[in-house]
């Protein structure tokens, strides 16, 4: 017989045992619904592997734990940051304690953030940002939320996150990327650099797929622009800025996509004595508190993030449906200062 390994999920013990992960909860935990030859195998299985069951397992199935788990991309953004607000204020309006992990968008950190916050014994965990496209990371994904869900525990989302079956709020970001393409457009702009982050992010293909979506009208495609791909932070804005400027410096608008980025634009702009919006056009995307305070005021897409983060713990307090359940979360263009009719720029 093996030793207890660290680390030995339920999850294992169903793969091995040829079952679904909450039959595997049922047959270890003596709840109904299994017959005995079925549970005994189980526990043969589980006792082979050196499986030890949560003790924890019993506390989150009675809703006895009131921790709740956030789990973010980049604390310091401020998109996460408002999201964590509207998550902090229902948590206390329920007598909850919220511990907040950091993952530093790295897909395989947010991974171990999860199973770390399933050992801290947690009761809820609500995972904010993007969803990864990259089948392991889902894979690997799935199996912990699949594990913590039929030990007894509620996992909510925001933002799309595919294959994973949790209860989500779902920004309008195609709706919102075709808006702020749209918007461009109207004013004449046809030379705009796209400032992206990372293509495996589901929200950024769901933003682009908004951009394209406006751009066909116009008989143009993504691939007629130049997109760069960087960090989806400020840094990662002036890193994209730069090089849209000197390999197309002929651009009229720069669409970044998101404010963090778009900061970053500004920055560099400035930088180069370059007139905004006289010379260049700049947007934005989720509305931030900041970005009707910039010099020029920030035109953006508003995502109502604080109220994303209330609608997803508030889904999380709820029992699991049989179907998990939806929220859309709605866009709004915003029009400031920083955009303007295409006019022949003074830099050139």
């Amino acid at each position: 017989m093996r030793k207890h390994t660290a680390g030995l999920r339920l999850v294992d013990v169903a793969e091995h045992a040829g079952v679904s992960i909450a039959t595997a909860s049922r047959a270890l935990s003596g709840a109904s619904g299994v017959s005995e030859a079925l549970a005994e195998r189980v526990r043969a299985v589980a006792a082979e592997l050196g499986y030890v069951a949560n003790v924890h397992a019993r506390s989150l199935a009675s809703g006895a734990s009131p921790g709740v788990g956030l789990v973010v991309h980049e604390i310091g953004d401020p998109y996460f940051a408002e999201i964590a607000s509207g998550v902090l204020e229902v948590a206390g309006r329920h007598g909850r304690m919220v511990q907040i992990c950091h993952t530093g968008r790295d897909p395989y950190a947010e991974v171990a953030q999860l199973r770390a916050l399933v050992n801290a014994r947690v009761g809820i965990i609500v995972v904010a940002g993007s969803g990864h496209l990259d089948k392991d990371v889902q894979a690997r994904m799935k199996a912990e939320v699949g594990g913590f869900e039929a030990a007894g525990g509620r996992v909510a989302v925001i933002g799309r996150h595919p294959g994973l079956g949790v209860d989500a709020v779902v920004p309008a970001n195609v709706e919102g990327g075709r808006a702020i393409a749209r918007h461009l457009l109207e004013l004449g702009h046809r030379r705009i650099g796209v400032a992206a982050g990372s293509r495996r992010l589901a929200t950024m293909a769901d933003r682009l797929a908004g951009i394209s979506s406006a751009l066909e009208a116009y008989g143009l495609t993504l691939g007629d622009l130049p997109l760069v791909e960087a960090e989806f932070t400020l840094d990662g804005g002036k890193e994209a800025a730069r090089r849209i400027l000197d390999e197309h410096p002929d651009v009229t608008a720069i669409l970044a996509l998101n404010d963090d980025m778009a900061v970053g634009v500004l920055s560099v702009l400035g930088e180069r004595g370059i007139a905004v919006p006289g010379d260049v056009s700049v947007t934005g995307f989720d509305d931030v508190t900041v970005a009707g305070h910039l010099s020029p005021p920030l035109t953006t897409v508003h995502l109502p993030m604080k109220e994303m983060g209330r609608q997803a713990l508030e889904l999380a307090l709820l029992p699991r449906a049989a179907r998990a359940r939806r929220r859309t979360a709605e866009q709004k263009l915003m029009v400031r200062a920083s955009t303007a009719e295409v006019r022949a720029p003074s830099r050139r």
